[in-house]
């Protein structure tokens, strides 16, 4: 029976990976077809599959939908009143050209937590190209160094979908993976950004012709970093502090005072507020019209629907593990051949990350593996946390040919699929592997 359930599962994600690289199904449909065939397959009832369906999909989406919503509106506005250029103007203006990878690599690391890794890109590329072109360097110094604070930002850093899909599956506290996906994030930023990036800068020549330069050079009427910065990290501080609360290590002693502190530090409510204070001060004081800031909101909630359906389809998929009985199964299998989860975890991420390209769908489709594993483990929030930072390594490392990420740093930087392999290739395995070996080091 055992060996008949691993069939299922691993049928059910060779059935997932077809059905996304060959028949070039949506996620979303593909999840779903992968987790009613998996339910069959391992015996279930088959008029309980559906009650499965609804029930992974709901359980999901009650946290997830509402926090990538409010996400999405809050990093449209921060595009379109040119907020990341500020923040990076400012950090350039304070380390000077010798410290600019630096800045560089915290202005990608701060921009994607509340902005999508492609937005981020497309945004602050006219930067390193003009500073590209006023010093005459590889263009590598500069965007290597921001393409890894971006990347570390979107799969480790929650609001962004990846990392909230991931902490919803295997119901970690937002807080600790936020505070394990910093502490791993960093270092990983780094070594992949500042460290790669400096050794390879020696190595390969990047130049951008005249045209292309002039062609990335966009000027924005933006407003000041005193105003952008509080309110940037504002969500992220609420929601360190509501960990704090939760865990009881900031009570007040006053149960009605600490009941409304965690209302009001929720990031629910965290969102809601950095949403408001983004839509007046940035927006309405910035010149945009309410109309304008309508519209903004509208469009942001496009890309938002698609993520927000494909991370409910992943907790369908870990439903269906669960219900089965693989889970529980996996997790002997495991304990037997005395496999770590933090490993396993991170292997699983790498693996489906590889065949099909998507970070997300990776990091949702190992987190329901995993999710499957854990009534059995008994972890810490902490362990549940450096769980949630293998997951993303594992889904960060190899970037290439299948990943639309990869294409777009490519052309971007007008560079042929051997210099891109070259450059992000190889930066975003050093990136997940380095963050790998901090999760380890937090899971002990």
């Amino acid at each position: 029976m055992d060996a008949y359930l691993l069939l299922s599962v691993l049928g059910g994600i060779a059935l997932l990976l077809l059905l996304i690289l060959w028949m070039k199904l949506p996620a979303f449909i593909a999840l779903l077809i992968s987790s009613i065939v998996t339910a069959l397959s391992a015996g279930m009832d088959p008029l309980l599959i559906m009650d499965t369906v609804k029930s992974g999909m709901g359980s999901t989406l009650g946290f997830v939908a509402t926090v990538v919503g409010l996400g999405a509106i809050f990093g449209g506005i921060l595009e379109h009143t040119g907020s990341a250029r500020v923040l990076a103007s400012f950090l350039l203006s304070k380390t000077g050209e010798r410290g600019a990878p630096l800045a560089l690599m915290l202005t990608g690391f701060l921009v994607s937590i509340p902005i999508f890794f492609d937005v981020g890109i497309i945004l602050l590329f006219p930067l390193i190209a003009g500073l590209h072109r006023q010093t005459g360097k590889s263009l590598i110094r500069y965007a290597v160094p921001l393409f890894s604070g971006l990347a570390v930002s979107h799969a480790f850093i929650p609001p962004t979908p990846g990392p909230l899909a991931v902490a919803e599956i295997l119901h970690v506290p937002l807080g600790w993976v936020l505070l394990a996906g910093v502490v791993a994030g960093l270092p990983a930023a780094f070594t992949s950004g500042i460290l790669y990036g400096r050794y390879l800068e020696k190595r390969l020549d990047i130049q951008l012709t005249p045209d292309d330069a002039e062609r990335t050079e966009v000027l924005h009427h933006t407003p000041s970093v005193a105003l952008v910065l509080p309110i940037l990290l504002l969500p992220i501080l609420l929601i360190v502090l509501n960990t704090g609360i939760s865990s009881g290590g900031m009570a007040s002693g006053i149960a009605r005072a600490d009941q409304l502190l965690q209302v009001f530090t929720h990031p629910f409510s965290a969102l809601i507020l950095s949403n408001i204070l983004a839509w007046y001060l940035l927006g309405k004081r910035g010149g945009l019209s309410t109309a304008q800031l309508s519209n903004i909101s509208t469009k942001s909630l496009y890309p938002a629907g698609i993520i927000i359906l494909v991370t409910g389809a992943g907790g369908v998929f870990k439903q269906v593990l669960i219900d089965t009985g693989a889970g529980k199964m996996m997790a002997e299998g495991m304990q037997a051949a005395g496999m770590s989860l933090v490993f396993f975890a991170f292997l699983t991420a790498a693996i489906i990350r590889i065949l099909q390209g998507s970070a997300t769908v990776a990091m949702i489709t190992a987190a329901g593996l995993v999710a499957a594993l854990l009534p059995e483990a008994h972890l810490s929030n902490l362990q549940l946390g450096a769980l949630s930072v293998s997951i993303a390594s594992g889904a960060t490392v190899v970037s290439h040919l299948n990943d639309s990420g990869f294409w777009m740093i490519k052309e971007f930087m007008r560079i042929g699929e051997k210099e891109a392999m070259q450059t992000w290739t190889v930066a975003s395995t050093i990136l997940g592997v380095t963050g790998f070996a901090v999760a380890l080091l937090l899971f002990q």
